[in-house]
C-alpha cells in the first residue's frame, strides 16, 4: 500500500515497528500532493522543504511522524496564516495556535495550510471535490476535507461554526468529528463566533479522529473500535430540517435504521420539542451578530476588501440589537439544559450529515441545516461515510451525542459506520 493511503494509526504502528520512517511517509504525502494539487487546489500554503524538515525533526509522542493538515484560520509560527482574505495576505503569526502547538508537541508534522472559505464564513476558495472536480468539497474546511480524502495527510484540523467540519467531511467521503464545544483549545484561531466556534478534526477513520483530538486536548477519548458491552440505543432524528434532505438522503437514513436494527441495535424515532426548532432558527442571528462584532477591525479599516457577500452578512448581523443576540443565546442555553432529558433513553442520535451529495460547482459550499442546531447545542457530532448518491458522490450519516459524552459518541459512530459500510 502507498504510505499516503495509510490511516494514522496504521502509519504510527509501522513507524513504531521501524517499517516506515516519518521522512518516507512525508515523501509519499508530498508525492500525492504533487500529483493531485493541480486539480484539487486544497493547499493554501505548502513548502515541501519545510515539511521535510519537520519530518526529520518529528518529536516522539502519540502522533510521532504523522503528517497533519492545518486549516488556514489557525495560526502557525512558521507558515503564513491568511484566512483566505486579501486583508491578511502575507500575515506571519509569531506563535502556533494552541491546537497546532499541542499537535507538534505530540510528534505531528504540519504539511501545510489548507484552504478555507473567507474567514471560515463565506466566499469559497478554489478547492474542488476529490471525487469529481466539478463539485464543491463543502466548506468552510474545504482543503482539510479534500486533502484527507486525497491522501495528502492522514488527518487534519477543521473548524465549525455552523456545519464546517461535518458537511465537507461528508461531501468528501471521510470521517469528521466536531467535539463537545471547548474540547480543543481555540487560542490562536481567527475567532468569528465566541458562542459557536469549535475546532474539530477529519480523518479516514473514527479511531484516527479520536487519536488526534485526544492528543491535542489531553483527554482520553477511549478506543472507538472496542466492542460495546450492550446493544446501542439509537434515536432516529429527522430533525426540523428533514424536508431539506433529498430523496437519496432520506432513503439512506431510513435504510441505515433497518440495517442497524438487524445488526442488534435498538433504534427508535425521536421528535425533538419545538424549542429545538426555535434554537435552530436563532443560530444565524447569534452567529452573524457575534461575527460582526469580532470583525470590527476589518469592517472599520478594510471593508472594501471583504467580499460583497460577507459584507452583507456582517451588516445584517449589526442590524440586530445586543438584546436580540442575547435572546438567541438564551434560546440555545435553554435547549442545552434540556437536551440530556430529551434524549435520555438513547445513547446517541442518528441524523443526516447534509441534505444530499456535494452540490455542482465550487461557488457554493452547501447549506448547514443538518448541522447548525448541534453546533449551537455544543454537543459532539461525527459523520461517517455511508455510501454513494445518485451522482456517484459520497453520502454521510451523522451521529450526535450529549455534551461531554465524546467517547461514547465516537464509539457509536465507529460501529454505525462499520454497519453502514457493509450494506
Amino acid at each position: 500500500m502507498d504510505p499516503a493511503d495509510l490511516t494514522a494509526i496504521a502509519a504510527r504502528a509501522r513507524i513504531a515497528a521501524g517499517q516506515l520512517t516519518p521522512a518516507a511517509l512525508m515523501e509519499a504525502c508530498l508525492a500525492r500532493i504533487a500529483e493531485r494539487e493541480p486539480t484539487l487546489h486544497a493547499m493554501a500554503y505548502l513548502d515541501p522543504a519545510l515539511a521535510r524538515l519537520g519530518a526529520a525533526r518529528a518529536r516522539p509522542g502519540a502522533l510521532h511522524g504523522l503528517p497533519l493538515g492545518v486549516k488556514d484560520v489557525l495560526d502557525t509560527a512558521d507558515m503564513v496564516t491568511e484566512y483566505n482574505s486579501p486583508i491578511w495576505k502575507g500575515h506571519q503569526p509569531r506563535a502556533d495556535a494552541g491546537a497546532v502547538a499541542w499537535a507538534r508537541a505530540a510528534g505531528a508534522v504540519v504539511v501545510g495550510k489548507t484552504v478555507t472559505t473567507e474567514f471560515a464564513t463565506r466566499t469559497p476558495g478554489p478547492t474542488t471535490n476529490p471525487h469529481n472536480p466539478a463539485h464543491t468539497p463543502g466548506g468552510s474546511s474545504s482543503g482539510s476535507a479534500a486533502g484527507v480524502a486525497a491522501g495528502y495527510f492522514p488527518f487534519a484540523f477543521g473548524t465549525q461554526t455552523a456545519g464546517s467540519v461535518i458537511r465537507p467531511a461528508a461531501y468528501c467521503g471521510v470521517v469528521g468529528y466536531k467535539p463537545t464545544y471547548g474540547t480543543i483549545e481555540r487560542h490562536g484561531m481567527k475567532l468569528m463566533s465566541f458562542s459557536l466556534d469549535t475546532i474539530g478534526v477529519m480523518a479516514r477513520t473514527v479511531a484516527d479522529c479520536a487519536l488526534l483530538a485526544g492528543a491535542v486536548s489531553g483527554r482520553d477519548l477511549g478506543d472507538p473500535e472496542q466492542a460495546a458491552s450492550r446493544p446501542w440505543r439509537i434515536g432516529l432524528c429527522r430533525s426540523h430540517a428533514w424536508d431539506n434532505a433529498d430523496a437519496a438522503t432520506q432513503t439512506l437514513l431510513l435504510d441505515a435504521a433497518t440495517r442497524l436494527r438487524n445488526a442488534g441495535a435498538v433504534v427508535s424515532d425521536i421528535e425533538l420539542p419545538p424549542l429545538y426548532t426555535e434554537a435552530a432558527e436563532a443560530h444565524a442571528l447569534m452567529m452573524l451578530s457575534e461575527s460582526a462584532r469580532a470583525m470590527a477591525w476589518e469592517l472599520m479599516t478594510a471593508r472594501d476588501q471583504l467580499s460583497p457577500a460577507l459584507q452583507e452578512r456582517l451588516e445584517w448581523g449589526l442590524t440586530h440589537t445586543a438584546e436580540a443576540a442575547d435572546a438567541a443565546r438564551a434560546t440555545f442555553d435553554a435547549a442545552r439544559r434540556g437536551f440530556a432529558d430529551v434524549t435520555s433513553e438513547f445513547d446517541v442520535l442518528l441524523t443526516p450529515s447534509a441534505p444530499g451529495e456535494a452540490p455542482l460547482g465550487i461557488e457554493w459550499t452547501g447549506e448547514p441545516s443538518f448541522n447548525s442546531l448541534w453546533t449551537g447545542l455544543h454537543v459532539p457530532c461525527v459523520t461517517v461515510p455511508a455510501g454513494m448518491g445518485p451522482a456517484g458522490l459520497p453520502l454521510g450519516l451523522q451521529i450526535v451525542g450529549r455534551q461531554g459524552e465524546d467517547s461514547r459518541t465516537l464509539a457509536a459512530a465507529h460501529w454505525i459506520g462499520s454497519v453502514a459500510a457493509n450494506h
